[in-house]
């Protein structure tokens, strides 16, 4: 989340005409993320937050909006979407696409405990699960395709190691294959600050503008890679918890199994090319927090070193 597109209140109290939400009481603009364009929107119905989508194609943005209403019609805690008086999700504020979600309660958790990994993976598990029944289509856009795009583009900005590193992965994860493994909506970015909490339970799930449809493997494994971390090892007791947890929800088969290596590899691999593109090549924008890619060459190369356990 960030600010690339300035909505003054006067500009946000008109387009709220197209609600029927009351009247304006303040914004705020979400000083996170690098993506979109987020405010806080507080009117005299309720809370919500605004989203101007500045990059993601017109045509996959009822993808994500549909997949939200979806979930949260079936009791995951995610943001519905809000329709306007047309009963349209999506509209158009400052020349960017917009749409309005829910407010959800609750604050992000910076330092989980093995009961918080737990409650995560049961309800990444309840949210696979509900999600096989959405019917809407839109391949991973952060998938193979994309990390060949994005490693072609920062090449030129690495070093040599980082460089070999890089061709090296792309390499194996070229040879992967997995038909078998079970596919659906994921949320493909679910770390600690997209998650929050209140009275030690998930209350939202929120920034599902990365979905696509991909291995539920992958999501586990994106988990995994931020929640379960050791440095850049994995932490074998909150390991242990979400894999657990998600398994006695949705269990794993053989196959899903055999591929947790190479899939850990793919979630850090992906974050890496997604961090070296922000900082390398980033877009002028207001308030921007381009994240540190070293952070996840750290993660790939302990994954690429090394088996990573299988603890559920």
């Amino acid at each position: 989340m960030s600010v690339f597109t300035p909505v003054s209140e006067a500009d946000l109290a008109q387009w709220l005409r197209n609600y029927s939400l009351g009247e304006l009481k303040v914004s705020e603009p979400i000083e996170a993320g690098i993506e979109n364009t987020n405010y806080f929107v507080t009117t005299t119905q309720g809370r919500y937050v605004l989203t101007l989508f500045e990059r993601l194609p017109a045509e996959e943005l009822p993808f994500y909006l549909q997949l939200m209403a979806h979930l949260a019609r079936h009791g995951i805690p995610c943001p519905a979407p809000i329709a306007d008086l047309s009963d349209r999700y999506l509209g158009v504020l400052n020349g960017k696409p917009a749409a309005l979600v829910t407010r959800l309660p609750g604050r992000s958790l910076q330092d989980p405990h093995p009961a918080h990994c737990a409650e995560l993976g049961a309800l990444l598990a309840r949210m696979h699960l509900a999600g096989r029944s959405y019917s809407a289509f839109l391949e991973n856009p952060r998938g193979p395709r994309w990390w060949r795009l994005a490693a072609r583009d920062v090449a030129p900005f690495l070093d040599d190691a980082k460089r070999k590193l890089l061709e090296a992965e792309l390499a194996f994860q070229a040879e992967q294959r997995f038909p078998d493994l079970p596919r659906g909506p994921v949320h493909a970015d679910l770390f600690r600050d997209n998650t929050l909490w209140e009275d030690g339970r998930i209350s939202g799930v929120v920034d599902f503008y990365f979905a696509g449809v991909d291995c539920f493997l992958y999501d586990v494994a994106v988990c995994a890679n931020d929640w379960c971390l050791d440095g850049a090892g994995l932490q074998a007791e909150r390991l242990r918890a979400f894999l657990g947890a998600y398994n006695a929800v949705r269990p794993f088969t053989a196959h899903e199994r055999a591929a947790w290596l190479a899939m850990l590899r793919a979630a850090a691999l992906r974050f890496w090319l997604s961090r070296l593109y922000d900082l390398y090549l980033p877009r002028p924008g207001m308030l921007v927090h381009a994240h540190d890619p070293e952070h996840f060459r750290r993660i790939l190369e302990a994954r690429a070193g090394s088996p990573a356990p299988w603890l559920a």
